[in-house]
């Protein structure tokens, strides 16, 4: 894996370098509520909000765990039991994808820098990064939303990691599986594209021109 002159690639992280599956969690811990498709469909949209609303929140570093529950809770009618179990799985549902984390290791050992750009609340991150410490190695930087209150696709979060990076924003190659993420990483005048799986993603590194083979 080769390349005209090395990329700096940043990765988003959830359903991307880390599995989730936030239907299947659901129905672990609440089967009596998300019980089929229909159901799963429903307490997603309410738990999580599409990542809007107080889970916008959480994500921004705005709202503690204890208060995010409280919130879900009192909006959905769910108890605060069953809400804390959900919101304390969060960070242990993220595991890593080995075939992302194959890619990051081909990419790394070709000379490529590697950067993350994640919607993570606080907590989330501290426990990926001390039971990741291996995988986050790998990444010369990276940026958390929780710890910046700011998330994708706000434009303020991708000035601000451009920053942090160190790059120009044209030399900055993004892969992130939520559309209006990449489609904000364009509008900031960084390389993107839409991450399905990891040989999807270096096949459109490959046929964009970005990366050599």
């Amino acid at each position: 894996m080769t390349a005209a002159q090395p990329l700096r690639i940043v990765f988003d992280l959830g359903a991307v370098v880390l599995r989730w599956q936030p239907a299947a969690l659901l129905q672990r811990l609440l089967p009596e509520q998300a019980h089929d498709a229909a159901s799963t469909a429903h307490w997603l949209s309410q738990v999580f909000q599409a990542y809007g609303g107080d889970w916008a929140d959480y994500d921004r570093g705005v709202v503690a765990a204890p208060d995010l529950v409280a919130r879900i809770a009192k909006r959905t009618g769910l108890a605060p039991a069953a809400v804390q179990a959900v919101v304390e799985a969060v960070p242990h549902e993220l595991q890593p994808i080995p075939e992302t984390v194959a890619l990051i290791h081909r990419l790394r050992a070709a000379g490529h820098t590697l950067h993350y750009l994640s919607n993570m609340p606080a907590p989330c991150a501290d426990v990926l990064e001390r039971r990741e410490a291996a995988l986050f190695a790998h990444f010369d930087s990276g940026v958390f939303s929780g710890r910046v209150h700011l998330i994708k696709p706000e434009p303020a979060i991708y000035t601000l990691a451009q920053h942090r990076f160190d790059t120009p924003a044209q030399e900055l190659v993004f892969l992130d599986d939520h559309e209006p993420n990449v489609l904000a990483a364009r509008a900031a005048g960084w390389k993107a594209l839409r991450f399905e799986h990891a040989a999807q993603a270096e096949a459109g590194l490959r046929s964009a021109g970005w990366l050599a083979g």
